[in-house]
């Protein structure tokens, strides 16, 4: 597929067919991700993989149970986690802040120890970021769809705990990606819905960002939270809390 192609194609798809993967498609997907820039070729980056469904299904209740319990935001969709639990892949970037620090205290970068507040912008977030959006870009490229979605204080202790992350490493948000379903698969323009603008931004003389114009938000349709029971009793032998999934390598470029 022509890169441009796949710029305009890219759009987050929430919801799956089931069907499984091509074999060698989560490699394919990790190694465009390890082509991502990275701020002194710290590369303090690395993948879990969750490849199936028991090795998902642990996630699908995190999400579903912190759905249940309520304290989410507004537009929070409870018939969002049951969609997306038919992906067959979830790929979860971890950024590391200490490789970081580590790489930008040695000889070459200036610094002379590993104070945090040197570093205005956690650059070890940024290019777990651009992780991210090349495995969403190379989802496109497969003929697949993805969803990236985040972790919030009612979901991250229990997925932590779930799949063994260690502290210094942070999930910055999961991608489940899969066959889209028909109904996912139609083209929509970018930009506002009709009925439902997006807040303008403009620049200021200050410099600084400010709201030009809004529209109010529609709340999300609330759907039965009874489909729970799609998640919870669909998969009888999931992973046990911190059983080991497979985790890549992180990458130890602290040189150039």
């Amino acid at each position: 597929m022509e890169f441009t192609e796949v710029i305009k194609r890219r759009k987050m798809v929430r919801a799956f067919t089931g069907e499984p993967l091509a074999p060698g498609t989560a490699d394919r997907l990790l190694k465009a991700a390890e082509r991502a820039p990275s701020a002194g070729f710290s590369q303090g980056y690395s993948f879990l993989v969750l490849e199936g469904a028991e090795q998902c299904a642990p996630l699908w209740k995190i999400l579903a149970d912190a759905v249940d319990a309520g304290g989410g935001t507004a537009d929070e969709n409870p018939a969002e986690v049951p969609a997306l639990s038919t992906a067959q892949l979830v790929i979860v970037p971890l950024a590391c802040k200490d490789i970081y620090l580590d790489r930008y205290a040695q000889p070459d970068k200036g610094l002379t120890d590993r104070d945090e507040s040197q570093h205005p912008v956690p650059y070890w977030y940024v290019d777990t970021g651009f992780t991210a959006l090349l495995i969403l870009l190379a989802v496109t490229n497969e003929g697949l769809g993805a969803s990236f979605f985040g972790f919030d204080l009612r979901t991250l202790p229990g997925f932590r705990a779930q799949y063994g992350i260690p502290a210094e490493w942070m999930p910055i948000g999961a991608i489940a990606i899969g066959h889209p379903t028909p109904a996912t698969t139609r083209s929509r323009p970018h930009g506002p819905a009709s009925g439902n603008p997006s807040p303008n931004w403009s620049t200021a003389a200050t410099g600084k960002p400010h709201r030009t114009a809004t529209g109010s938000r529609n709340a999300a349709t609330r759907a039965t939270r009874t489909a729970r029971a799609l998640i919870r009793d669909a998969h009888p032998k999931p992973p046990r809390p911190g059983q080991p999934v497979r985790l890549t390598s992180p990458m130890q470029g602290h040189s150039r």
